[in-house]
């Protein structure tokens, strides 16, 4: 399955939860991203079937290695593509959500050269 943006978001959803301390549930991210539960359902079933995560008996959700190296990447794009835009003077919500948007959609290459710019 190609993961699409929308599959990243839950993926990086899923880790920020986890970092949170959280056992992550699908109610979890239903409230965390404001999705409904079938939504959320959907997504996590077509997550489970191409192996980016794993759901227990329980109904508690897992990053596989795939899943978490995914969603570590795009956490950091977040964060450092946050960072950048506030350091030149973008208020910090503004700066999240234009950051959501860009990571998703940015190349490597450049990111690689904003990192190395910005991130010293």
């Amino acid at each position: 399955m190609s993961l699409y943006e929308s599959g990243e978001m839950y993926l990086e959803s899923i880790l920020y939860l986890t970092k949170q301390g959280k056992n992550v549930r699908a109610i979890d991210i239903c409230e965390y991203m404001g999705y409904s539960k079938p939504s959320v359902s959907r997504a996590i079933g077509l997550l489970k079937k191409s192996e980016y995560v794993t759901v227990d008996a329980s109904g508690y959700i897992t990053l596989t290695e795939l899943g978490n190296s995914i969603a570590e990447k795009i956490y950091e794009r977040h964060k450092i593509l946050t960072e950048v835009l506030v350091s030149i003077g973008v208020p910090y919500d503004i700066a999240s959500d234009d950051a959501c948007k860009i990571e998703h959609h940015i190349s490597d290459e450049s990111f690689e050269a904003i990192k190395r710019t910005f991130n010293k």
